[in-house]
């Protein structure tokens, strides 16, 4: 996480206001879909499991979780990352198997 660093800027931002994190996820793997590694992507994101959710596909992912972004809105930052494990597209929890 950032800790003292401020929040970089997004390249992407992914609206999921009002989403559960299951409908939140789906929409944020569609929306990265093709977008460069190193991206930083802004996710606002209402629901109250959100905190908990996005570490958890970051990590099981491999992109790099950046934590919340301060402001009005409940907005998490994570970051692209070039070796990414794939997930499945309609069930972006879990793992795509090869």
């Amino acid at each position: 996480m950032y800790g003292q660093d401020p929040t970089p800027p997004a390249g992407l931002t992914v609206d999921g206001t009002g989403l559960l994190c299951v409908t939140l996820l789906l929409r944020l793997r569609k929306a990265i879909d093709g977008a460069e590694a190193g991206t930083v992507v802004h996710v606002i994101a209402t629901d109250p499991a959100a905190p908990l959710d996005l570490p958890a596909w970051c990590h099981m992912t491999g992109h790099e979780y950046l934590g919340p972004v301060p402001g009005e809105q409940p907005v998490y930052a994570l970051r692209l990352s070039a070796d990414a494990r794939p997930t499945r597209p309609d069930r972006p929890w879990h793992r795509a198997r090869d």
